[in-house]
């Protein structure tokens, strides 16, 4: 029960239902503020306890200062918990340990369960074997089974022991898109109260929800746990941006290139660590299938979340998607009532402000690494002649050892006016200017004989696979029915895909195949070899499954720089496939065209994709819908019945799901011989009692990174090479590589993925100069010679050496992958010491007990002439134990020494880090209330 100091209670009516309410006006400064902080407001006054969340929080954020640098902490409770299951599994099965930590401290293990929803949708684990036949879809769903039942087995045992805990089974949908077309509630009610829905999630593009005017952000898994147990996320009060939108997109412009120039808009502008939120008249014009799509890339920005408030266009959402009639009243009335009913007349107070007119995106693509590089169309084969340099060795313009990415532009990162406006008019693009790129490329035409012997010749450039996949898109049935109908058009002028691609169609609900389905498109997508391959993640997260081997071969014997072309959110380098340098985010309909013309060597504005049966070139624009014919089938083809149809049972699952045998009781009998699922080793030894933090004494480096090291990077989620110490690991135990999976599947396995932490095949440890992927020195042997991270810490944890890792700029962007800081953990890495941090792998590692540092303003391991072959020691760190957090400890490496900023942010993560990790910290507080 809140406090209610600020006598904020009341009863709103609704039809024949009341329900509890806080009003937000009973707060002096409500009015005046962004959307998303009246949500916060409307959080603290009704988990008001005058201990951790006082009336002096709530007023703070009534006179929140928009100019004013982050300074004042509040307590963050989501109403509810969403994962998938790479992700959840790991959850689940810290979840499991800890009940039995709390049996063996001598506590009620039960005393571990869920406090809030908490709905997990298994969609990360399907991969595309199989491809390009009518059977594909049901052959992946057979092989998903056999790789991964210990998991499922383990998931489906959790929805019985945790109450609270839901599992939407496998070949269902993609997380974000089942969570907004059916999870979302807008507005939560429980216990009587009506409240708005808040969600965190164990995936970075939770931020999805935002769309549909839900507050929520993608969070590590441990800090999920947390949630789910009832603790509030410690964070400062942010700085919010305001996003205005003016105009309509133009006729062949889509949500995805709407997307990529917001993407390279707000990475320029520079937003981690802050809200986004847009207003203005132009938000009308957008509808919710795009706002879901410029949300779920909120991570490519930077920022926690990128958010549209409810109007018009989320109560059409909402009933179109099925949602009963009560919820739909009750989302209008209670956002009327509380002032969060979006009015574009009105202007909110924000920190900073950014316009963009919709009217002057053009069509575009990303690449070859990075969501925020982006690329107009018109330039894209020029660009891409660019910078295959960098990907052929020995070709003139290939990049110097050890860069980690290409820059996004030449502005700044951040470039407002005095007024905090930022118009974003006449800034150059990630391409160069027509006319600058080099004519030429490398050439290196490779011949290649199918099985069926069907003969062709590969070159770099050559496209070797094209999905359309991922929620971002697949959520969005403007551009899939655009993809469509595409597909139709160029079917009718006789155009087929080129032999080398490696084509699909992964939706992320079994609502997008049924209007498919319905508006006769289906068989045209099959035509060209975009048939159904499954529901879930696919190749936007690595699951592309093997090229043919044929071509396979053909890349590697030649070292060829093929790309992948995929309506994805991530192209970073060595996620797709591990024969596939170079990776580009497009629409839909531009992934069926790529995968039609078979090469980005190629302008798609003024050269034929091919020739039709009458000999005449066919060209893009003469198969590109219109916005009418898109509207007019999208209208006509999807239905409210649709969405009740496909969610009536949606946790229920099929008879292969519902008769996987599942062990009973409140804790799990672990199976000694799993290779999936191992008891978590994070509480073995566990005090009652936190011991003392310590200062770092003769560190060495595990790790020295470059610019734009992501999650992928540290914690790859795709293949295991059979000779990498996790492959090593899994043949010990008796499993045949072909049974390998991924890494992504194995998180429920700590070791498998410590052997994996830094596996990614594309790392470059700037200490192991001449290597690619997981390597570096072990000074614990005579002159530090060449070996796998994983090995290299074993020796140096046997020794009772510390680690550390150097990097650069964004480190930990990308995915919101826990694993990034577990394997970090266990590696024996006891700080790392990065330019600067993205949001959530920054929190993960004090979450697992690893100091984040970061080098002092404008400094790095380059200009302090850091080689990673000194020692370090960290002194200051034991500042902590008194109570209070240092701004900055003294880092002595070798002959240098420097001051490094402590980026323990608020008290909440202090109190983590002094625990050992966010799990102890919770573990003890559950104990002491006992």
């Amino acid at each position: 029960m809140s406090a209610n100091s600020f006598g904020a209670r009341d009863t709103l009516r609704v039809g024949d239902a009341a329900y509890e309410i806080y009003r937000l006006d009973a707060v002096e400064g409500s009015a005046r503020l962004p959307y998303s902080l009246k949500i916060l407001l409307e959080n603290l006054l009704r988990t008001e306890d005058g201990a951790n969340i006082t009336g002096e929080h709530i007023r703070a954020l009534g006179q929140w200062d928009p100019k004013a640098a982050p300074s004042v902490e509040i307590q963050f409770t989501p109403a509810r918990v969403i994962m998938q299951d790479f992700t959840g599994v790991p959850c689940v099965v810290d979840l499991a340990t800890m009940r039995e930590a709390v049996r063996d401290l001598g506590g009620d293990p039960a005393r571990i369960n869920p406090l809030a929803p908490a709905e997990m949708v298994i969609d990360h684990s399907v991969i595309v074997d199989f491809f390009g036949g009518p059977d594909s879809f049901r052959r992946n769903v057979e092989r998903e089974y056999e790789r991964n039942r210990e998991r499922y087995q383990f998931l489906r045992w959790g929805q019985t022991a945790f109450d609270e805990f839901k599992v939407v089974p496998p070949g269902t949908g993609i997380v974000h898109q089942v969570n907004i077309e059916h999870l979302a509630r807008v507005v939560m009610i429980r216990d009587g109260k009506a409240y708005p829905d808040t969600c965190v999630g164990t995936d970075s593009h939770t931020t999805m929800e935002n769309g549909v005017g839900v507050l929520g952000w993608g969070v590590g898994g441990i800090e999920a746990e947390a949630a789910m147990l009832g603790q509030p996320i410690s964070m400062l009060i942010p700085r919010v941006v305001g996003f205005k939108l003016v105009g309509e997109l133009p006729p062949g412009a889509t949500a995805t290139d709407l997307v990529l120039r917001i993407t390279e808009m707000l990475r320029r502008h520079g937003v981690v660590g802050k809200f986004v939120e847009f207003y203005g008249e132009g938000v009308a014009a957008v509808p919710l299938a795009n706002r879901a799509t410029i949300g779920n890339m909120s991570p490519e920005f930077g920022s926690t979340c990128a958010i549209f408030p409810i109007d018009d266009e989320t109560v059409k959402y909402l009933k179109l998607t099925g949602r009963p009639d009560e919820q739909v009243a009750l989302v209008e009335a209670y956002a009327k009532t509380q002032g969060l009913w979006h009015d574009p007349s009105r202007e909110p107070d924000f920190s900073e402000y950014i316009e963009l007119d919709l009217s002057t995106v053009v069509p575009s693509i990303a690449g070859p690494k990075r969501p925020q590089d982006r690329i107009a169309l018109d330039t894209a084969k020029e660009t891409w002649r660019r910078d295959v340099k960098v990907f052929v060795p020995d070709a003139e313009g290939t990049d110097e050892e050890g860069k980690e990415s290409f820059p996004a532009s030449d502005a700044p990162a951040s470039n407002f006016q005095a007024d905090g406006h930022d118009k974003e008019e006449d800034r150059p693009l990630a391409a160069s200017a027509p006319g600058t790129a080099a004519v030429g490329r490398p050439r290196d035409p490779t011949p290649v004989t199918l099985a069926d012997g069907t003969s062709f010749e590969i070159d770099h450039g050559a496209v070797v696979i094209a999905a359309i996949t991922s929620c971002t898109n697949t959520s969005n049935p403007y551009v899939m029915i655009g993809a469509a109908l595409l597909a139709r058009n160029a079917v009718d002028k006789g155009l087929t895909r080129k032999p080398w691609v490696k084509t699909s169609l992964a939706p992320g609900s079994q609502v997008v195949t049924g209007y498919f389905e319905r508006a006769g498109l289906t068989p045209y997508l099959d035509k060209l070899g975009f048939n159904l391959v499954g529901y879930g993640c696919t190749t936007c997260i690595g699951n592309s499954g093997p090229l043919p081997e044929e071509i396979s071969e053909a890349v590697q014997s030649a070292d060829l720089a093929v790309t992948a072309v995929l309506s994805g959110n991530r192209n970073f380098e060595g996620r797709i496939n591990p024969d596939v340098k170079m990776n580009y985010l497009a629409s839909p309909p531009l992934v069926v065209a790529y995968a039609l013309a078979g090469t980005m060597d190629l302008d798609l504005n003024t050269e034929p994709l091919g020739t039709g049966p009458d000999g005449e070139p066919v060209y893009l624009k003469d198969i590109w819908p219109s916005p009418e014919e898109v509207a007019e089938v999208v209208n006509s083809s999807i239905g409210e019945d649709m969405f009740k149809r496909d969610y009536a049972d949606v946790f229920t699952g099929d008879e292969t799901w519902r008769s996987l045998p599942i062990p009973t009781g409140d804790t799990f009998e672990w199976d000694p011989a799993s290779t999936y699922v191992r008891k978590a080793p994070y509480f073995d030894g566990m005090p009652s009692e936190p011991e003392p933090v310590t200062d770092i004494a003769g560190a060495r480096v595990l790790a020295l990174l470059g610019d734009s090291v992501t999650t992928d990077h540290i914690s790859p989620a795709g293949s295991i090479k059979s000779d990498s110490p996790a492959g090593r690991y899994l043949k010990e135990n008796g499993v045949e590589f072909k049974d390998f999976n991924s890494y992504g599947s194995r998180r429920g396995n700590h070791e498998v993925m410590i052997r994996g932490t830094f596996a990614n095949i594309r790392l470059r440890n700037q200490i192991a100069p001449g290597t690619e992927g997981g390597f570096t020195r072990d000074f614990t042997q005579d002159g530090g010679p060449v070996s796998t991270i994983y090995d290299a810490s074993v020796n140096y944890q046997a020794s009772g050496i510390p680690l550390v890792v150097l990097a650069g700029k964004e480190y930990g962007s990308g995915s919101s992958r826990d694993w990034a800081a577990k394997g970090t953990a266990l590696l024996g890495v006891r700080a790392v010491i990065a330019e600067s941090y993205e949001r959530i792998h920054r929190s993960n590692l004090i979450g697992m007990g690893v100091l984040p540092l970061q080098f002092p303003e404008g400094q790095s391991a380059a200009s302090l002439g850091l080689t990673g072959e000194e020692t370090f020691d960290i002194t200051g760190v034991e500042e902590l134990n008194a109570g209070t957090t240092p701004a900055t400890v003294t880092v002595k490496a070798g002959d240098k020494e420097f001051q490094a900023v402590v980026r323990i942010d608020t008290p909440g993560e202090a109190d983590y880090y002094r625990h050992g990790g966010i799990m102890q910290y919770v573990l003890r507080s559950l104990l002491a209330k006992s």
